[in-house]
């Protein structure tokens, strides 16, 4: 499969590779760090059905899983990630925040390369662009969502849910 081209002020919105999306069942919700905050939401049912904290290494796993289960019902996936790279403003205690953040932008660009490897569609969002920090009490109500989560799970989950 190829990617489509896009335009400049397409990638400055964040969409940098996307394949034909005919049948598009799932969208998954990627929140990097330490702790990857990850979060499946149907598009058939309108629900999230997974929302979950995971080691990074699991959260790749976990995507490829479903990717492999989605080509086999003919169904798209598509995956939206919190890209710590297109931060630009780090507010109080700033040069901690900045230190952080690089490794969490490493792990955007692992993210990316794994996305393109396994020919998944995915767009990268800026922090600024998604609502987060949202605590449990206000993600039950604004998402349906009954489990329990972390604020990495629900930053995943704010990014999909509705989509």
């Amino acid at each position: 499969m190829e990617a489509n081209k896009f335009s400049e002020r397409e990638q400055g919105r964040g969409l940098v590779h996307r394949i034909s999306l005919p049948k598009l069942a799932y969208v998954i919700g990627i929140d990097p760090g330490t702790k990857t905050g990850v979060a499946f939401y149907c598009k058939l049912s309108k629900k999230l059905i997974i929302v979950a904290t995971m080691k990074i290494h699991e959260a790749f796993d976990a995507v490829r899983k479903v990717n492999q289960s989605s080509k086999e019902h003919d169904v798209k996936i598509f995956v939206r990630i919190e890209d710590a790279r297109k931060r630009k403003r780090y507010g109080a205690n700033s040069n901690a925040k900045v230190q952080g953040a690089g490794a969490i932008k490493i792990q955007c660009k692992q993210w990316e390369e794994f996305l393109i490897s396994e020919g998944i569609s995915y767009q990268l969002v800026a922090p600024q662009s998604i609502r987060t920090k949202v605590d449990a009490v206000q993600f039950k109500k604004i998402t349906g969502w009954e489990g329990r989560t972390s604020n990495h799970g629900r930053d995943a989950g704010m990014l999909v849910f509705g989509l």
